[in-house]
């Protein structure tokens, strides 16, 4: 969409070649493989002699690719993913786009706190994101005197997920945290409805954040309570409005709760950098992008000393009638949190 509305515009205009230049897209399949996804990164780069590359999905191919893209010295921004691994790894043109463990955890703990949450249980995808956010969650639940009854791994794959839930539910807990990814969050929430196994509250890290997969799957009536990375809405700001009617316009459905603001605001970010530059030079874009402010869809955008995006519309998302409503403690929150959460209707 981005693609279309610059060449809709005429392109962006770059100073040393006088015009403005269109943008076209070449896109390859990686086939959810990280070695087939690395490889393809680097025929972009090599033989195709591309301008500038997009980041692959997900936070291990993120993980991959920036190193691969700073070692060409071409400028990656990491769109959908992010971990602080990423951080350890100090690559000079790799941006972070999404927030993540480092700033949700804190928040989660937060609103557990505030509405009176006394223990939790923890299970999370045994993979880079799934311990990351597994491992990040406890020690902030434990600082807000949360007592931590569970925390256990599950395998990628894993079909029956109804084990754990059990358990939690045998711990007597009041709330359910999950670090997983789509499929893990609709088995978990699909298995919970099934058996009829309620939390107080209920947070899955990737998957409550997507109207179209999560809410309504399930239904607005059934999800109404859980909460999940993120968030914003179209309340977020002026722009995040203006977005989101382009998005239903374009695709015939919403976006994304979570990324899709970031990802749409990150590139306006960087088609700024690119005019101010004057040129397609990797360095130069990228040494505007790492130090320089511009408005965008959600605001003011801007990167910190790391290059990791700071000003989020917000970190954790909650379902309330129909609206993935953002519960930070602060002025960014656009709802109240709704606690406890209420039991899945019954069939």
């Amino acid at each position: 969409m981005w693609v279309e509305e610059v060449n809709k515009n005429g392109g962006i205009y770059v100073k040393e070649y006088g015009k403005k230049l269109p943008v076209e897209l070449k896109r390859y399949d990686d086939k959810t493989d990280i070695g087939t996804m690395t490889n393809l990164l680097e025929k972009l780069i090599l033989e195709d002699k591309v301008d500038f590359v997009f980041p692959p999905w997900g936070t291990a191919w993120l993980f991959a690719a920036a190193p691969i893209a700073n070692k060409y010295g071409y400028i990656l921004i990491g769109g959908p993913g992010g971990a602080l691994k990423l951080k350890e790894l100090k690559l000079p043109y790799f941006f972070q786009v999404l927030n993540f463990s480092e700033t949700q955890a804190p928040a989660l703990a937060g609103i557990f706190r505030e509405v009176g949450v006394k223990s939790v249980a923890v299970i999370y995808r045994g993979d880079l994101h799934g311990v990351e956010y597994g491992e990040a969650m406890v020690p902030h639940f434990k600082k807000k005197k949360i007592q931590v009854k569970m925390a256990k791994s599950y395998p990628d794959g894993i079909k029956d997920l109804s084990p754990l839930l059990k358990e939690a539910k045998a711990a007597n807990v009041d709330a359910l945290c999950a670090a997983s990814y789509p499929p893990g969050g609709m088995l978990l929430t699909g298995q919970s409805i099934e058996l009829g196994i309620n939390f107080n509250a209920l947070f899955i890290t990737v998957t409550p954040f997507s109207p179209n997969l999560y809410r309504d799957t399930f239904g607005t009536n059934v999800v109404e309570g859980v909460m999940g990375g993120g968030a914003w809405n179209a309340k977020s700001s002026p722009g995040a409005k203006v977005f989101v009617d382009k998005f239903v316009k374009r695709f015939g459905m919403e976006p994304d709760y979570w990324g899709g603001l970031y990802y749409w605001s990150s590139l306006q970010h960087f088609q700024q950098a690119i005019e101010k530059a004057g040129t397609l030079d990797q360095k130069k874009i990228r040494d505007i992008m790492a130090k320089e402010r511009f408005e965008t869809a959600l605001g003011p955008f801007w990167y910190d000393k790391n290059r990791y995006f700071v000003n989020h519309p917000g970190e954790i998302g909650q379902w309330q009638k129909g609206v993935f409503e953002v519960i930070d403690p602060g002025k960014k929150r656009t709802a109240l949190p709704l606690y406890p959460k209420p039991q899945w209707p019954k069939k």
